[in-house]
């Protein structure tokens, strides 16, 4: 019943998965108790399950008790409830909760260190884990050096070709994309994808995230044709190998209509996302978290279209169901919010606009902290409605604050600090002529 199940979820049916695992789960507890090590498995599955649907509450529910239980019966150390602790604090990411995540992830990469010795596979999996928490909190740096560290001890342990060898260049990748360091992404990327062409074939899961990611690389270096091919390429396969519905599959969609936005051809980018959307809808329901994204991309098209109504009539839908499905402060909330306040702006609501980006840039500063990129990118953007408004000294201050924060978390030369400073240049410059051209008029 459980490698059926564990098949659904291969496949993207997870109803079906789920109904199996609830039914798994059940006759477990009955025969064999609720401690039994085969229960607590079937816990764990579920839990997973509940996961990939975007179920977070029910999936933490499942977790802390199946945790619980294991520090109790088989004591804190033990690798199963090691694993316990490694899936609840992934959950916690997803939640929003990044420093409970961390903490766990703390925990738990010391006790394996300790146990397990610093080369374990396991304790490489904690240190991988502890650092995209890291990336998810803007802590480019510090993931960058753990997973620099954790890419040459797998290397040399595990051998350049091993999957996890693999992952661990994949994850440093995306860090060296988030630090603007696209030529080194690029560079991991097109070895990461050779090899696996290599060793798993062309077809095979890891393959085809690799070959995605490095389309987007080649979108943030502007190189828009070679990334067409590679999602056009992608998007064929996943349909062959995994069906037209599979989550896999619709990423695929959405990235590649994303690739027609940035081209300019609009048109194109929308009839995939619809499609996308009305599927997203259908198969995982109007609140899983990819329908809420697909939502979300397809008004970022019809704002790019100037179907201003349009795109607020999807903003307002998506960021009331976030507010109900994640609460009101998760990440995903906040982005949502951030993205109506633009639209707002696009149609010259600046009060409206206003309104939302002060407290979304508020939320973010006591949640994510006063140096997370995504607060940064609220300053930004409110910078940018202070202008609009005709506050010119206060864009122009906010925007020098962005930019120095910028500088100190992001480096000069990224790609995000220079297109501020270009900005404010270009305030302090109009200003300085204004000024200038009023005191003549005083003059005269």
């Amino acid at each position: 019943m459980n490698y059926l199940a564990s098949t659904y979820e291969n496949l993207g049916r997870w109803d079906e998965a789920e109904r199996l695992q609830v039914q798994n789960l059940e006759i477990r507890k009955r025969v064999s108790g609720l401690e039994h090590p085969a229960t607590l498995t079937s816990m764990s599955n579920l839990a997973l399950t509940y996961w990939y649907q975007g179920r977070w509450d029910e999936a933490e529910k499942l977790q802390v008790q199946e945790f619980e239980i294991c520090k109790r019966v088989m004591g804190p150390e033990h690798p199963d409830t090691l694993t316990s602790m490694s899936n609840l604090a992934l959950t916690y990411e997803d939640l929003g909760r990044w420093d409970e995540a961390e903490r766990l992830q703390v925990q738990n990469l010391e006790i394996r260190k300790r146990v397990l010795g610093p080369e374990h596979p396991d304790t490489l999996t904690s240190m991988s884990n502890l650092a995209l928490t890291y990336k998810a909190q803007g802590r480019w740096d510090e993931a960058e050096r753990l997973q620099v560290q954790n890419l040459e001890i797998r290397k040399r342990v595990l051998g350049p070709e091993h999957p996890d060898t693999l992952t661990s260049m994949s994850n440093l990748a995306l860090t060296y994309e988030d630090l603007g360091r696209w030529d080194k992404a690029e560079r991991l990327q097109v070895q990461n994808l050779e090899i696996r062409k290599r060793v798993s074939g062309l077809e095979h899961p890891d393959t085809l995230t690799s070959m995605s990611n490095l389309a987007l690389t080649y979108e943030d270096l502007g190189r828009w044709d070679e990334a067409e091919r590679l999602q056009v390429q992608n998007l064929e396969i996943r349909k062959r190998v995994l069906g037209p519905e599979h989550p896999d599959t619709l990423t695929s969609m959405n990235n590649l209509a994303g690739t027609y936005r940035g081209q300019g051809r609009w048109d194109e980018a929308e009839k995939l996302q619809v499609q996308e959307l009305e599927i997203c809808k259908t198969v995982s329901g109007p609140e899983h978290p990819d329908t809420l994204t697909s939502m979300n991309n397809l008004a970022g098209t019809y704002r790019g279209q100037g179907r201003w109504d349009e795109a607020e009539k999807l903003q307002v839908q998506e960021l009331e169901i976030c507010k109900t499905v994640s609460g009101p402060e998760h990440p995903d909330t906040l982005t949502s919010m951030n993205n109506l306040a633009s639209t707002y702006r696009g149609q010259g609501r600046w009060a409206e606009a206003e309104k939302l980006q002060v407290q979304n840039l508020e939320i973010r500063k006591r949640v994510l902290g006063p140096e997370h990129p995504d607060t940064l990118t609220s300053m930004n953007d409110l910078a940018f409605t202070y202008r609009g408004r005709g506050r010119h000294a206060e864009a122009i201050a906010l925007m020098r604050n962005c930019v120095a924060l910028r500088t100190q978390k992001l480096s000069e030369k990224h790609p995000v600090t220079q297109s501020a400073i270009s900005h404010l240049r270009q305030w302090e410059e109009d200003m300085e002529k204004t000024s200038a051209q009023e005191a003549i008029s005083s003059e005269e």
